[in-house]
């Protein structure tokens, strides 16, 4: 406990001057050597530190030399061989030098890749052969002459005449002479194709087997050239059916359509479809013709056409489609186009 005392003369709480209260202030000092509260408590002792100090000293590396051992042997050094020439390899590696540009050509570039948006597309489209506008006027074409040749068949010849092939029927009749032309337009776009009359004198009037129509075929072929009305480099097709016996009883008749070109020394042959025929129809054909009948051994005198006809109560140039429900035009038109074909391609590799 501190015990205070009171300085006579003076009040307590009452300060009269500084002097005073100086003197009445160290009375409240206690004395030295007494015993005092604060005095007495130890002063605090460190907290514990859980970080290690950072170490001072350095970190020193030894340094290992290796020193080369020298051998009595003799090294002999590996040869590289790369897959890519050192050549080759160091012209891909280097620097380009870049190609000065002249600023006319430049700004002319510049220029032209600005506008080859839409100006480009409108040049490519009118300007080449193959652009848009052309495609649509192509297709404008086909529709008005497909238009023209649906109302009037015979437009078609006029329409699609022309071109670099001309070829000759030797036939005056409309059954030869219409499928072979449409065939012909058929595969090169344009052609000429006409009819001159021609008849085969050396073969019979119903040539039997291969051989024979063949030979017919030929013969139509040298009479037409014979004739004088066409040039003598001009080629001609012609078209020629026969009969033929495959098996025993068994008989069809059957087309060659042969075409010869003096120009390009081609001569190209192709058959028609078998169409059968009565083997009773080809008996009354065989006895109608006479013994003495010169071309015997080339056919017959009685065509089978003519029999079939009367037969089927047709006309003798329509028995197939009687008989069958196929044409003989459409028979031929369908052989004309695979010969069209072969001539193209023929024509192709001699070019």
């Amino acid at each position: 406990m501190i015990h205070f005392s009171a300085t006579p003369g003076i009040e307590p709480g009452t300060i009269n001057s500084v002097g005073d209260s100086s003197s009445s202030l160290s009375s409240f000092v206690p004395p030295v050597g007494s015993s005092n509260l604060l005095t007495s408590i130890a002063p605090p002792s460190a907290l514990p530190s859980f970080i290690n100090p950072p170490s001072t000293e350095a970190t020193v590396n030894p340094v290992t030399t290796n020193t080369p051992t020298t051998t009595s042997q003799s090294f002999h050094p590996t040869t590289f061989s790369p897959v890519i020439p050192a050549s080759k390899a160091v012209d891909s590696l280097s620097p380009t030098t870049p190609v000065p540009l002249d600023p006319a050509t430049s700004s002319a570039g510049d220029a032209s890749n600005a506008g080859g948006g839409l100006l480009g597309w409108m040049k490519g489209a009118v300007g080449t052969s193959g652009g848009l506008l052309s495609k649509v006027a192509e297709r404008a074409k086909n529709s008005v002459d497909s238009m023209i040749t649906t109302l009037d068949p015979q437009m078609r010849e006029f329409l699609y005449s022309g071109g670099d092939v001309d070829i000759v029927v030797a036939s005056d009749k409309e059954v030869k002479i219409s499928p072979v032309r449409e065939a012909f337009q058929a595969v090169f776009g344009k052609a000429t194709v006409t009819g001159v009359a021609a008849q085969s004198i050396s073969v019979a009037t119903q040539p039997v087997g291969f051989e024979s129509g063949i030979n017919a075929a030929k013969e139509r072929i040298s009479s037409t050239r014979a004739s004088g009305k066409l040039h003598k480099m001009q080629p001609i097709l012609a078209v020629e059916n026969f009969i033929v016996e495959v098996v025993e009883d068994k008989w069809y008749d059957t087309g060659v359509l042969l075409l010869h070109d003096p120009v390009r020394e081609l001569s190209l042959h192709v058959f028609t479809q078998l169409t059968p025929v009565p083997a009773s129809v080809v008996s009354v054909a065989q006895a109608d013709t006479p013994d003495d009948y010169p071309l015997r051994s080339s056919g017959l005198s009685v065509t089978v056409g003519s029999l079939m006809g009367n037969n089927l109560q047709v006309h003798h140039a329509e028995w197939h489609q009687a008989l069958t429900g196929v044409s003989r035009r459409d028979m031929v038109l369908l052989a004309a186009k695979s010969l069209a074909g072969m001539y193209k391609t023929s024509i192709a590799n001699i070019l």
